[in-house]
């Protein structure tokens, strides 16, 4: 096998031209100066006969043969990444840095009590949380910046491999004196027809799977769309109307007198958490692992895995527009302060 016309750190220097297309920025960021990096770049098109960046004075542009070459760059930078973390790791899995993702709808519910089981399980690995949301999470698990990520299933995330956690059922709240949490029953789906509900934004997942139950029952989603689950929660205390959460997310203590809580009846609406890392991971056995501490860090109301519900597993979302009420405007201004 002959030598590569190319090293590695050539490699990284032109992705980071890509990413800020700007040389100044990309030289800080490889930690070199400027003309040093502009010289191994100047190298690499050389040696490789193909110019993968169009400059002057005012701009930097990708060329189409750049735009294929840094696709494939960042592949095997992330490879390059993995090769040598296999070879610290391969005495102990369960040492280093370990980097997840999580998604803001799952972190501040869960991570509390996750974090000492981590601790206690394994006390030679470094857990690096990233809160962000599905799709964010989902590219920097495919370019290398994320070794895994918690989300839920339901959500568009590729092609990769998985460990389902638990199937996380979806709760009606409603104010005190609601005509949906009058009874102590489980709540049937269908009687959600008419309501007004608050509901996340789309660009959170459980957002796009609350306005679906929502689709189905021809219930009505308010036009104001939360940022987040502690938004909603103040609408609703508010007494403007009733919201969907999951099971997970409930606050800890909650009696009728302050929000009321119900169940739905089986086959319940619910979402499917699992720990997901992209295909060919060398450690995908100690992953396995710790997702399954992971799901002993679950309260006992999520259950074991099952199959994502019909409700939770449609892609496709419908907006029914209605004009936003006193309490909704209240609760956006407190988010905007």
């Amino acid at each position: 096998m002959g030598a590569h016309p190319f090293t590695l750190r050539q490699l990284q220097y032109a992705v980071a031209v890509a990413e800020s297309l700007r040389f100044r920025q990309a030289a800080e960021s490889c930690h070199v100066s400027q003309p040093s990096l502009s010289a191994q770049l100047a190298q690499l098109e050389a040696a490789l006969g193909v110019r993968l960046f169009e400059r002057d004075k005012r701009r930097v542009l990708l060329t189409a043969a750049g735009r294929a070459f840094i696709d494939q760059a960042r592949v095997i930078l992330r490879d390059a990444n993995d090769l040598e973390e296999l070879a610290h790791r391969t005495g102990d899995p369960f040492s280093g840095t370990l980097s997840i993702g999580v998604i803001p709808t799952i972190s501040p519910y869960l991570l509390p009590r996750l974090t000492p089981k981590l601790r206690a399980a394994y006390p030679h690995l470094t857990v690096r949380w990233t809160e962000d949301k599905t799709r964010t999470l989902t590219e920097a698990l495919e370019a290398g910046r994320l070794d895994a990520a918690l989300l839920s299933l339901e959500a568009h995330i590729g092609e990769v491999e998985r460990e389902i956690i638990a199937r996380d059922p979806f709760v009606l709240v409603a104010p005190p004196g609601h005509a949906l949490a009058a009874t102590k029953t489980a709540v049937d789906v269908a009687a959600l027809r008419d309501a007004t509900i608050f509901v996340l934004e789309e660009e959170h997942c459980f957002g796009k799977q609350a306005a679906l139950l929502c689709a189905d029952t021809n219930a009505h989603i308010d036009a104001f769309r939360a940022t987040s689950l502690t938004t909603l929660v103040q609408i609703v205390a508010a007494g403007e109307g009733v919201t969907l959460f999951p099971a997970l997310a409930v606050p800890p203590g909650v009696t009728d007198a302050q929000l009321c809580v119900r169940h739905f009846a089986e086959p319940a609406p619910a979402r499917t958490i699992a720990l997901v890392w992209r295909k060919g991971y060398a450690f995908d056995a100690a992953l396995r692992d710790v997702a399954a501490t992971i799901g002993q860090a679950l309260p006992a109301q999520n259950s074991g895995p099952r199959e994502p519900s019909r409700h939770a597993s449609r892609q496709q979302t419908s907006r029914p527009k209605k004009k936003m009420n006193q309490a909704a405007r209240r609760a956006r201004a407190d988010t905007g302060r």
